[in-house]
């Protein structure tokens, strides 16, 4: 028994030995590489497809030489990874240097084109009747100052022109002008009612005409129908001048005032611009976009611009002042921390957290994490960035 326990005392005695021979060479091991000038490759990657990756060189799936990517290690800090030029070339990676100035706060939205409601005339009718002879028979069409719109039927129109010819026949000057005022109230033109004075025959069918040029932007009847003062008989609106309604994100509502110059192109004039200015802009949200809405006004005498045309704006607010700025590309949104991949030159890359600020078209403000001089990565920063967190995941690992 006193043999056995002897026995197996050495067998562990040796394997104790065994394993600080084995430790005290792998340490021996990592000095001399780590002394040494060779940087370590942990694994390779196919030069088209760097999710393919192997530990060891050979061939990709496509037959080309497999890419080192090197550690980060010898590098220093969390996060920082180095790749082989070919491969950085293979990924197309471009950058752009981090620039220190003023940032102009340019607003690049879209609108539509309406109606400039000052120019909108709504025609109702002042009595009750039945509509005939309807000129203006479709929403679209021109109308003309003086035009005929159509004619209606009203017994209350009728019996006030028997009231004004039977004024006319007393020849009392009281009556008569009481009566022509009562027609006029009424709605009856002007025109009309020197001709009733001149000719003294009743129509039984009152003419109702235009009181300006533009088109039928809405009707609101058909012929025969029968109308009250309360109906929308139609809408006239000119079309000399246009609004252009453009939509502002809430963030940027605080940008916009009256008076800021503005461009506006359309998608079926190309290459063409109209310059103009903010004329108002409105003081509520939209509670289902989120939008401001902003309103420019343009002449529009040729009639090039049409109700309800999709247009691009761009609204040129004051600048923020000087401020660090990259390409909006550059910037990796993320749930709570948004990051920029800076390269460090010689294929090396590492993701930085940053602070955000204003954007304006397609530059952002950097207000923490960057200086005016650092090159950010523009294309092909995600594969990267993800590259970069697997690097700080392994290193938070080893320590």
């Amino acid at each position: 028994m006193n043999r056995l326990i002897f026995l197996l005392g050495a067998v562990l005695a040796s394997m104790v030995v065994g394993i600080l021979i084995g430790r005290t060479t792998g340490q021996t091991a990592d000095t001399t590489d780590g002394s040494s000038s060779q940087p370590v490759v942990p694994y390779w990657v196919a030069p088209m497809d760097p999710n393919y990756r192997r530990d060891e060189p050979g061939k990709s799936p496509m037959g080309m030489d497999l890419v080192p990517v090197y550690d980060n290690a010898a590098d220093g800090g969390a996060g920082l990874i180095s790749i082989d030029p070919t491969i950085v070339n293979n990924l197309g990676v471009r950058t752009a240097e981090a620039e220190l100035g003023v940032l102009s706060r340019r607003i690049d939205t879209v609108g539509y084109v309406d109606y400039d409601e000052d120019t909108v005339h709504h025609v109702h009718t002042r009595v009750e009747g039945w509509i005939e002879n309807l000129v203006t028979k479709a929403t679209g069409d021109p109308v003309s100052k003086g035009q005929l719109l159509f004619e209606i039927y009203s017994p209350t129109l009728v019996g006030a022109q028997e009231e004004f010819l039977t004024a006319q026949r007393s020849e009392n000057d009281l009556l008569i002008s009481a009566s022509a005022a009562r027609l006029a109230a009424l709605g009856v033109d002007a025109n009309e009612i020197e001709r009733l004075r001149s000719e003294k025959a009743i129509r039984h069918r009152t003419p109702v005409y235009a009181e300006s040029n533009g088109i039928i932007a809405h009707l609101g009847v058909r012929e025969g129908i029968f109308v009250t003062p309360a109906t929308e008989v139609m809408s006239v609106a000119e079309l000399d001048r246009v609004w252009v309604m453009a939509e502002v994100f809430e963030r940027q509502a605080a940008w916009v005032e009256a008076g800021q110059s503005a461009i506006v192109e359309f998608d079926y004039l190309p290459g063409q611009q109209w310059n103009g200015v903010v004329d108002y802009v409105y003081p509520e949200l939209d509670p289902k976009t989120r939008t401001l809405t902003v309103r420019l006004r343009f002449e529009n005498t040729s009639a090039a611009l049409r109700p309800n045309m999709f247009s691009r704006v761009t609204i040129f607010a004051s600048g923020f002042g000087e401020v660090v700025h990259v390409p909006r590309e550059a910037v990796i949104r993320g749930g709570s921390v948004d990051r920029v991949v800076v390269a460090l030159g010689e294929g090396r890359f590492r993701s930085r957290p940053v602070t955000i600020g204003i954007e304006s078209g397609d530059r952002i403000a950097i207000r923490r994490g960057l200086s005016a001089g650092d090159l950010v990565v523009v294309s092909g920063q995600f594969l990267i960035d993800s590259e970069s967190n697997i690097a700080s995941a392994f290193d938070r690992m080893d320590n």
